[in-house]
Protein backbone atom coordinates (compact mmCIF):
# COMPACT_ATOMS: atom_id res chain seq x y z
CA UNK A 1 0.00 0.00 0.00
CA UNK A 2 1.16 3.52 -0.85
CA UNK A 3 -1.21 6.07 -1.29
CA UNK A 4 -4.48 6.41 1.41
CA UNK A 5 -7.31 8.17 0.19
CA UNK A 6 -10.25 9.75 2.81
CA UNK A 7 -13.34 11.56 2.31
CA UNK A 8 -16.24 12.94 4.64
CA UNK A 9 -19.72 12.02 3.93
CA UNK A 10 -23.17 12.82 5.44
CA UNK A 11 -24.21 14.96 8.01
CA UNK A 12 -20.85 16.91 9.52
CA UNK A 13 -19.85 15.48 13.20
CA UNK A 14 -17.67 17.92 15.21
CA UNK A 15 -14.02 15.42 15.60
CA UNK A 16 -14.11 14.79 11.47
CA UNK A 17 -10.95 16.94 11.59
CA UNK A 18 -9.16 15.36 14.15
CA UNK A 19 -9.99 12.51 12.59
CA UNK A 20 -8.73 13.33 8.97
CA UNK A 21 -5.24 14.46 11.01
CA UNK A 22 -5.14 10.90 12.06
CA UNK A 23 -5.36 9.60 9.09
CA UNK A 24 -2.81 11.93 7.35
CA UNK A 25 -0.30 12.18 9.77
CA UNK A 26 -0.50 8.25 10.94
CA UNK A 27 0.28 7.54 6.84
CA UNK A 28 2.54 9.76 6.20
CA UNK A 29 4.49 8.29 9.45
CA UNK A 30 4.41 4.91 7.56
CA UNK A 31 5.64 6.46 4.21
CA UNK A 32 2.58 6.74 2.70
CA UNK A 33 0.69 9.55 0.72
CA UNK A 34 -2.82 10.69 1.56
CA UNK A 35 -5.17 12.00 -0.96
CA UNK A 36 -8.52 14.23 0.35
CA UNK A 37 -11.73 13.91 -1.83
CA UNK A 38 -13.78 17.27 -1.14
CA UNK A 39 -17.79 16.60 -0.80
CA UNK A 40 -17.54 12.70 0.04
CA UNK A 41 -18.99 10.60 -2.80
CA UNK A 42 -19.70 13.89 -4.82
CA UNK A 43 -15.96 14.30 -5.09
CA UNK A 44 -15.26 10.74 -5.42
CA UNK A 45 -17.05 10.86 -9.03
CA UNK A 46 -16.05 14.09 -10.17
CA UNK A 47 -12.20 13.49 -9.18
CA UNK A 48 -12.28 16.53 -6.74
CA UNK A 49 -9.47 15.68 -4.63
CA UNK A 50 -6.07 17.63 -3.60
CA UNK A 51 -2.73 15.68 -1.66
CA UNK A 52 -2.79 16.01 2.13
CA UNK A 53 0.24 16.65 3.44
CA UNK A 54 1.56 17.09 7.49
CA UNK A 55 1.03 20.73 6.81
CA UNK A 56 -2.52 20.39 5.65
CA UNK A 57 -4.14 19.33 8.59
CA UNK A 58 -1.25 21.13 11.15
CA UNK A 59 -4.41 23.53 13.67
CA UNK A 60 -7.09 21.64 13.02
CA UNK A 61 -7.98 18.93 15.69
CA UNK A 62 -10.34 21.71 17.21
CA UNK A 63 -12.50 22.61 14.56
CA UNK A 64 -16.05 21.56 14.17
CA UNK A 65 -17.08 20.80 10.53
CA UNK A 66 -14.88 19.04 8.40
CA UNK A 67 -12.09 20.82 6.07
CA UNK A 68 -12.66 18.42 3.01
CA UNK A 69 -16.29 19.52 3.51
CA UNK A 70 -19.09 17.18 2.74
CA UNK A 71 -22.26 16.74 0.61
CA UNK A 72 -25.08 14.49 -0.16
CA UNK A 73 -24.65 12.62 -3.41
CA UNK A 74 -27.82 11.51 -5.37
CA UNK A 75 -25.61 10.35 -8.55
CA UNK A 76 -23.39 7.56 -6.12
CA UNK A 77 -26.89 6.14 -5.30
CA UNK A 78 -26.79 4.91 -9.05
CA UNK A 79 -24.71 2.03 -10.72
CA UNK A 80 -23.27 4.51 -13.35
CA UNK A 81 -22.01 7.00 -10.57
CA UNK A 82 -20.78 4.10 -8.21
CA UNK A 83 -18.61 3.04 -11.54
CA UNK A 84 -17.11 6.86 -12.22
CA UNK A 85 -16.13 6.68 -8.76
CA UNK A 86 -14.30 3.33 -9.26
CA UNK A 87 -12.77 4.87 -12.01
CA UNK A 88 -11.43 7.89 -10.55
CA UNK A 89 -9.72 5.64 -7.77
CA UNK A 90 -7.90 3.46 -10.26
CA UNK A 91 -6.82 7.08 -12.17
CA UNK A 92 -5.15 8.38 -8.82
CA UNK A 93 -3.83 5.44 -7.80
CA UNK A 94 -5.74 4.83 -4.45
CA UNK A 95 -4.51 1.53 -2.98
CA UNK A 96 -7.09 1.95 -0.03
CA UNK A 97 -9.69 4.52 0.66
CA UNK A 98 -10.74 5.51 4.32
CA UNK A 99 -14.82 6.88 4.65
CA UNK A 100 -15.89 9.44 7.62
CA UNK A 101 -19.22 9.51 8.29
CA UNK A 102 -22.52 7.61 8.95
CA UNK A 103 -24.99 4.88 7.89
CA UNK A 104 -25.27 6.00 4.87
CA UNK A 105 -21.81 6.95 4.57
CA UNK A 106 -20.65 3.20 5.57
CA UNK A 107 -23.51 1.49 2.70
CA UNK A 108 -21.59 3.46 0.36
CA UNK A 109 -18.12 1.75 1.47
CA UNK A 110 -19.90 -1.58 1.07
CA UNK A 111 -21.16 -1.30 -2.81
CA UNK A 112 -17.51 -0.05 -3.25
CA UNK A 113 -15.89 -2.86 -1.63
CA UNK A 114 -18.28 -4.73 -4.01
CA UNK A 115 -16.47 -3.50 -7.01
CA UNK A 116 -13.26 -4.46 -6.20
CA UNK A 117 -12.16 -1.02 -3.67
CA UNK A 118 -10.09 -1.75 -0.47
CA UNK A 119 -11.83 0.87 2.00
CA UNK A 120 -11.99 1.28 6.23
CA UNK A 121 -14.77 2.77 7.76
CA UNK A 122 -14.88 5.50 10.67
CA UNK A 123 -17.90 5.97 12.43
CA UNK A 124 -18.69 9.41 12.72
CA UNK A 125 -22.27 10.92 13.27
CA UNK A 126 -23.61 13.13 16.05
CA UNK A 127 -27.04 10.53 16.45
CA UNK A 128 -24.47 7.60 17.95
CA UNK A 129 -27.01 5.37 16.04
CA UNK A 130 -24.30 2.88 14.72
CA UNK A 131 -23.92 -0.88 16.46
CA UNK A 132 -20.52 -2.22 17.11
CA UNK A 133 -18.61 0.54 18.76
CA UNK A 134 -19.83 2.44 22.32
CA UNK A 135 -19.72 6.10 20.47
CA UNK A 136 -19.56 7.53 17.36
CA UNK A 137 -17.68 10.68 16.54
CA UNK A 138 -19.19 14.20 16.98
CA UNK A 139 -22.18 12.45 19.55
CA UNK A 140 -20.28 13.93 22.89
CA UNK A 141 -19.80 17.32 21.49
CA UNK A 142 -23.61 17.05 20.52
CA UNK A 143 -24.54 16.31 24.04
CA UNK A 144 -22.87 18.71 25.54
CA UNK A 145 -23.83 21.53 23.16
CA UNK A 146 -27.39 20.13 24.27
CA UNK A 147 -26.80 20.55 28.11
CA UNK A 148 -25.71 24.18 27.25
CA UNK A 149 -28.63 25.07 25.56
CA UNK A 150 -30.45 23.52 28.56
CA UNK A 151 -28.55 25.30 30.85
CA UNK A 152 -29.09 28.40 29.79
CA UNK A 153 -32.60 27.87 29.16
CA UNK A 154 -33.60 26.79 32.23
CA UNK A 155 -32.19 30.57 33.73
CA UNK A 156 -35.26 32.31 31.50
CA UNK A 157 -37.68 29.10 32.66
CA UNK A 158 -37.24 29.65 36.15
CA UNK A 159 -37.42 33.46 35.90
CA UNK A 160 -40.54 33.51 34.14
CA UNK A 161 -42.16 29.85 36.34
CA UNK A 162 -42.49 28.71 32.72
CA UNK A 163 -42.36 25.17 30.95
CA UNK A 164 -39.96 24.50 27.71
CA UNK A 165 -40.00 21.65 25.56
CA UNK A 166 -36.44 21.41 23.89
CA UNK A 167 -36.48 19.75 20.69
CA UNK A 168 -33.27 17.84 19.85
CA UNK A 169 -31.98 15.93 16.96
CA UNK A 170 -32.45 11.84 16.57
CA UNK A 171 -34.88 10.86 13.80
CA UNK A 172 -34.24 7.49 14.76
CA UNK A 173 -32.83 7.23 17.82
CA UNK A 174 -32.98 8.85 20.86
CA UNK A 175 -29.15 9.16 22.49
CA UNK A 176 -28.97 12.77 22.10
CA UNK A 177 -31.81 13.28 24.18
CA UNK A 178 -31.33 10.40 26.69
CA UNK A 179 -28.22 11.42 27.12
CA UNK A 180 -28.27 15.22 27.67
CA UNK A 181 -31.51 14.70 29.51
CA UNK A 182 -29.94 13.12 32.17
CA UNK A 183 -26.96 14.75 32.63
CA UNK A 184 -28.89 18.18 32.24
CA UNK A 185 -31.46 17.35 34.40
CA UNK A 186 -34.42 16.98 32.43
CA UNK A 187 -37.99 16.42 34.09
CA UNK A 188 -39.70 14.32 30.97
CA UNK A 189 -37.27 12.47 28.24
CA UNK A 190 -39.31 11.53 24.81
CA UNK A 191 -37.17 9.29 22.44
CA UNK A 192 -38.20 6.84 19.50
CA UNK A 193 -37.20 3.94 21.22
CA UNK A 194 -40.05 3.63 23.99
CA UNK A 195 -42.94 4.29 24.16
CA UNK A 196 -44.29 7.13 26.04
CA UNK A 197 -47.81 8.87 27.46
CA UNK A 198 -48.10 12.39 27.71
CA UNK A 199 -50.98 12.21 30.46
CA UNK A 200 -47.65 10.95 32.45
CA UNK A 201 -45.67 14.03 31.50
CA UNK A 202 -48.60 16.08 32.53
CA UNK A 203 -48.88 14.18 36.18
CA UNK A 204 -45.29 14.73 36.63
CA UNK A 205 -45.32 18.44 36.28
CA UNK A 206 -48.59 18.69 38.65
CA UNK A 207 -46.30 17.13 41.14
CA UNK A 208 -43.36 19.14 40.61
CA UNK A 209 -45.93 22.08 41.11
CA UNK A 210 -47.53 21.23 43.84
CA UNK A 211 -43.69 21.43 45.59
CA UNK A 212 -42.88 24.07 44.49
CA UNK A 213 -41.11 23.80 41.22
CA UNK A 214 -40.88 26.73 39.14
CA UNK A 215 -40.55 25.36 35.85
CA UNK A 216 -39.97 22.15 33.68
CA UNK A 217 -37.88 21.00 30.96
CA UNK A 218 -39.08 18.27 28.39
CA UNK A 219 -36.25 17.09 26.22
CA UNK A 220 -38.16 15.76 22.94
CA UNK A 221 -36.31 13.75 19.99
CA UNK A 222 -37.13 14.70 16.85
CA UNK A 223 -38.40 11.03 16.17
CA UNK A 224 -40.38 10.84 19.01
CA UNK A 225 -42.60 13.73 18.41
CA UNK A 226 -42.78 17.28 17.13
CA UNK A 227 -41.75 19.70 19.91
CA UNK A 228 -44.65 22.26 18.98
CA UNK A 229 -47.45 19.35 19.19
CA UNK A 230 -45.80 18.57 22.64
CA UNK A 231 -46.13 21.96 23.90
CA UNK A 232 -49.70 21.93 22.52
CA UNK A 233 -50.97 19.13 24.96
CA UNK A 234 -49.02 20.08 27.93
CA UNK A 235 -50.36 24.21 27.28
CA UNK A 236 -54.40 22.69 27.33
CA UNK A 237 -53.69 20.42 30.38
CA UNK A 238 -51.93 22.33 32.58
CA UNK A 239 -52.75 25.67 31.45
CA UNK A 240 -49.33 26.58 32.08
CA UNK A 241 -47.01 29.16 30.10
CA UNK A 242 -45.14 26.54 27.81
CA UNK A 243 -42.33 27.94 25.09
CA UNK A 244 -40.62 25.53 22.46
CA UNK A 245 -37.04 25.66 21.71
CA UNK A 246 -35.83 23.78 18.69
CA UNK A 247 -31.84 23.21 18.55
CA UNK A 248 -31.50 21.97 15.22
CA UNK A 249 -28.07 22.40 13.25
CA UNK A 250 -26.85 24.24 16.20
CA UNK A 251 -26.43 20.73 18.02
CA UNK A 252 -23.82 19.80 14.83
CA UNK A 253 -21.30 22.54 15.11
CA UNK A 254 -18.84 24.06 17.69
CA UNK A 255 -15.34 23.37 19.28
CA UNK A 256 -15.17 19.11 19.26
CA UNK A 257 -15.01 18.18 23.35
CA UNK A 258 -11.70 16.58 24.62
CA UNK A 259 -13.45 12.82 24.05
CA UNK A 260 -14.73 13.30 20.82
CA UNK A 261 -11.04 14.34 19.46
CA UNK A 262 -9.31 11.58 21.14
CA UNK A 263 -11.64 9.20 19.34
CA UNK A 264 -11.17 10.67 16.30
CA UNK A 265 -7.68 10.32 16.94
CA UNK A 266 -7.78 6.59 17.85
CA UNK A 267 -10.22 5.54 15.70
CA UNK A 268 -8.17 7.62 12.48
CA UNK A 269 -4.89 5.98 13.06
CA UNK A 270 -6.72 2.19 13.60
CA UNK A 271 -8.69 2.93 10.12
CA UNK A 272 -4.70 3.31 8.65
CA UNK A 273 -3.30 0.24 10.64
CA UNK A 274 -6.17 -1.64 9.31
CA UNK A 275 -5.38 -0.80 5.57
CA UNK A 276 -1.73 -1.60 6.27
CA UNK A 277 -2.57 -4.78 7.61
CA UNK A 278 -4.01 -5.82 3.98
CA UNK A 279 -7.36 -6.04 5.85
CA UNK A 280 -10.44 -4.47 4.70
CA UNK A 281 -13.93 -4.09 4.23
CA UNK A 282 -14.59 -2.90 7.87
CA UNK A 283 -15.58 -0.45 10.33
CA UNK A 284 -13.19 0.32 13.32
CA UNK A 285 -15.14 1.45 16.62
CA UNK A 286 -14.56 1.40 20.29
CA UNK A 287 -15.52 -0.95 22.73
CA UNK A 288 -15.27 -0.88 26.00
CA UNK A 289 -11.69 0.51 26.13
CA UNK A 290 -10.42 -1.30 23.22
CA UNK A 291 -10.43 -0.12 19.83
CA UNK A 292 -11.57 -2.80 17.60
CA UNK A 293 -12.95 -3.72 14.05
CA UNK A 294 -16.45 -5.10 12.52
CA UNK A 295 -17.54 -6.26 8.96
CA UNK A 296 -19.53 -3.60 7.52
CA UNK A 297 -22.70 -6.13 7.06
CA UNK A 298 -22.56 -6.06 11.51
CA UNK A 299 -22.27 -2.79 12.32
CA UNK A 300 -25.23 -2.05 9.90
CA UNK A 301 -27.18 -5.06 10.62
CA UNK A 302 -27.43 -5.41 13.96
CA UNK A 303 -29.73 -2.91 15.82
CA UNK A 304 -27.64 -1.23 18.60
CA UNK A 305 -29.21 -1.83 22.06
CA UNK A 306 -30.98 1.26 23.56
CA UNK A 307 -30.23 1.74 27.31
CA UNK A 308 -33.48 1.72 28.41
CA UNK A 309 -32.08 0.69 32.25
CA UNK A 310 -30.49 4.80 31.62
CA UNK A 311 -33.62 5.58 30.56
CA UNK A 312 -35.55 3.88 33.59
CA UNK A 313 -33.25 5.80 35.90
CA UNK A 314 -33.54 9.22 33.78
CA UNK A 315 -37.31 9.06 35.08
CA UNK A 316 -36.89 7.79 38.93
CA UNK A 317 -34.27 11.03 38.77
CA UNK A 318 -36.96 13.71 37.74
CA UNK A 319 -39.80 11.72 40.53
Amino acid sequence: MRRIGVLTSGGDAPGMNAAIRAVVRKSIYHGLEVIGFRRGYHGLIYGDYTKLELGSVADIIHRGGTILRTARSPEFMQPEGRKQAVEVIKASGIDGLIIIGGDGSLHGAVELEKLGVRTAGVPGTIDNDIACTDYTIGFDTAVNNVIDAINKVRDTATSHERVYVIEVMGRSAGYIALMAGVAGGAESILVPEIDYDLQEVVERMHRGVKRGKLHSIILVAEGASSAMEVAEVIKEETKMDVRVTILGHLQRGGTPTAFDRMLASRLGAAAVDLLRSGSHGRMVGLVGKEIISTIYEQALQQEKPFPEELYRLATILAI
